[in-house]
């Protein structure tokens, strides 16, 4: 047993070390269940909506809750469980998963996919910002932090999204098991405290042959972005801000990223 925990924690590191230009999110194994049946759901690092599961490490996360029914439900779990999350006797309505990561630490040793990274995620200009900054190009230090949502009906799944307090947070303004969406699905970007106007929200969408198709999206001057969904679809929207760091001393991180992260299906 030992020896399996001990593999099982060198093989996260070793994924989290990676994951740096990769997507975070929360996978529910199924998006719609029935009252008294178990909500299960992985944790998932990855890249186009696919990636392998992460286990429960109370270590590698600040906060892993579920709304439901008003009530706040810490995930609790046994190191190492796959899925990190399985949870019954949730109430009827929507439930809203919520996990904030610890930090993350990561080095680009090569420029040029960094600068690929921030051309991906729209982070500006950061050659600029490196000349401005007096900052190297080589071995960019990086910390990063996922705030990651994920909304399952239960029952009749009735309810509604809200803000739940993080730094980086998408917000679904309908419900997409009870509300008609067929016009697109409203979400908002938060950031520090303020909607995000004029932001990019990557989205994904995975047919019921797990074919995926990935578009761009822009929020506007209320940092409200519709974006559009098809029924038997399952969604994940991603949003990334770049922070500046001051170093104080070599070899600390001269940025920060912070991954919002939204899923959810379409009946």
């Amino acid at each position: 047993m030992a020896n399996w925990l001990a593999l099982a924690t060198l093989a996260l590191f070793l994924v989290a070390g990676k994951a740096g230009a990769h997507e975070f999110w929360i996978d529910a194994e199924e998006y719609a269940v029935a009252p008294g049946e178990t909500l299960a759901a992985n944790l998932r690092v990855g890249q186009a909506f696919s990636g392998g599961p992460i286990s429960y490490l109370p270590r590698n996360f600040v906060r892993f809750d579920v709304l439901a029914g008003g009530d706040i439900r810490p995930v609790e779990g046994r190191f190492g469980d796959i899925p990190a999350l399985s949870m019954g006797d949730l109430p009827d309505g929507l439930a809203v998963i919520v996990h904030q990561t610890t930090e993350n630490r990561l080095t680009w040793s090569e420029w040029e996919r960094f600068l690929a990274f921030a051309e991906h995620k729209d982070l500006g200009d950061v050659t600029a910002m490196h000349e401005t900054r007096g900052l190297s190009q080589e071995n960019v230090r990086e910390v990063y932090i996922r705030y990651a949502k994920s909304m399952v009906a239960v029952g009749d799944g009735v309810g509604a999204d809200s803000r739940v307090g993080l730094r980086a947070e998408l917000v679904a303004l309908a419900n997409p098991y009870t509300d008609d969406v067929s016009g697109g699905m409203p979400l908002q970007l938060w950031y520090d405290g303020a909607s995000q106007a004029g932001y990019q929200v990557e989205l994904f969408a995975r047919d019921a042959a797990d074919e995926v198709t990935i578009t761009y999206h822009r929020t506007d001057a209320s940092g409200v972005v519709m974006v559009p969904v098809q029924p038997g679809v399952t969604y994940m929207a991603d949003a990334v801000f770049l922070e500046p760091l001051e170093p104080e001393a070599d070899g600390d991180a001269i940025w920060a990223t912070h991954w919002a992260n939204m899923t959810f299906a379409v009946p």
